[in-house]
């Protein structure tokens, strides 16, 4: 058996309420200044919380005015507000978005390191300030996972800083602060979600070490995503949903993704596209293209969303890849890249963009030429 590396935050916290116990183990470290980042609609649900900090003297700057996808310039005008408050922890609570700025932040608050040199793998030298996130989607796993990701403007494309010091010190993932997630980021989110699992499924380097969260992320959120984007109160739904999420962020470090994420990155920073979303439009079409390269794997994905055996793994992987085309409808979806507003004169730059994605092209089951990008791409118009 290949060896796999497990990085993952020294505490991890499930269970609906956690974010109590956040500010219990936050009183026993011994910080003095705290700089939150999280999102205006979040703010109502953590006042609790930081008010109970105050109280005992912890001094608190919050920042909320994280964009959806942030650039790098965004991220170096978040940097200097910490760096001005003087913070000696952060906390995030919000979505993948916030989530990322706050390791970010962590990360290059005392650091001379520059962001932009870090684009890549391995490229952060230190480890910067103690730091806990706590996700309000379920979604994109970056509780604990070792990857961010920022819009370069110099090329207007999503990049991946991939580090061991982006880990978190701890992750409280309260399914609580997902109730009042609308229905529409519910299904994008939740798609993701399944995407990290899928794709961490069936990629070049899945591993038995990770296929069990893997495998339980895709029966967890498939048997729940239609559930939670119907009735936003449905707290068994709600919680499946966050466990599942947790699942396939465990999956990211020591597997990552493929190529729905290599390909989504074109639509978030050309088009700004959602992250969640960029990918729920593209799995369908991806995995149809990737089956017949890892039938067994994509056979087992199938039984594991639901799907009743076929007489063979040809006809069962088949019976999965409709399932998600079904699913992504049910929770609405749009089918078109038309609908997300991405004329089909953009296939062809997008298609070359995508292929500066090596860093996960090289995980995808079958090999994705340009041409295999474009074909994807036009097959969604």
């Amino acid at each position: 058996m290949k060896a796999i590396t497990l990085l993952q935050p020294q505490k991890i916290i499930f269970g609906t309420g956690c974010i109590q116990t956040l500010v219990e183990d936050y009183k026993k470290l011994g910080f003095g200044k705290l700089f939150v980042l999280t999102a205006p609609p979040i703010r109502p649900l953590i006042e609790e919380a930081l008010g109970d900090l105050q109280s005992v003297g912890v001094s608190i700057e919050v920042y909320q005015d994280i964009v959806a996808e942030p650039t790098v310039n965004d991220f170096k005008a978040i940097l200097s507000c910490a760096r001005d408050f003087g913070a000696d922890s952060v906390i995030g609570v919000g979505g993948g978005s916030v989530l990322d700025v706050t390791k970010l932040v962590a990360a290059f608050i005392n650091s001379e390191q520059h962001v932009e040199d870090c684009f890549g793998t391995g490229f952060i030298k230190a480890k910067g300030l103690w730091f806990a996130c706590l996700p309000t989607t379920a979604g994109t796993g970056s509780e604990v996972s070792p990857n961010a990701i920022l819009l370069d403007e110099r090329d207007h494309l999503k990049k991946g800083i991939v580090s061991p010091y982006l880990i978190a010190d701890a992750a409280y993932v309260d399914p609580k602060l997902t109730w009042t997630v609308p229905a529409k980021v519910t299904a994008d989110t939740g798609m993701d979600a399944l995407t990290h699992c899928i794709e961490a499924y069936t990629n070049k380097f899945a591993h038995p070490a990770v296929d069990i969260y893997a495998l339980k992320g895709i029966q967890l959120i498939s048997a729940n995503l239609e559930r939670a984007v119907k009735d936003g109160k449905d707290v068994e739904a709600r919680e499946a949903l966050a466990l599942g999420s947790l699942y396939g962020g465990l999956c990211l470090g020591p597997v990552n993704t493929a190529a729905v994420h290599a390909l989504s990155y074109p639509l978030g920073g050309e088009f700004h596209i959602p992250h969640g979303l960029s990918n729920a439009i593209l799995l369908p079409s991806v995995m149809k293209f990737n089956r017949p390269a890892n039938l067994k794997r994509y056979a087992e994905v199938a039984v594991a969303l639901g799907c009743e055996p076929g007489k063979d793994d040809n006809e069962t992987a088949q019976r999965g890849v409709d399932y998600i085309y079904q699913l992504a409808e049910a929770v609405g979806i749009p089918q078109k890249l038309t609908d997300l507003g991405i004329p089909q004169s953009a296939v062809d730059g997008m298609a070359k963009a995508a292929m500066e994605v090596q860093r996960l092209l090289k995980n995808n089951p079958r090999e994705v030429t340009e041409q295999d990008a474009r074909d994807i791409y036009n097959s969604l118009y």
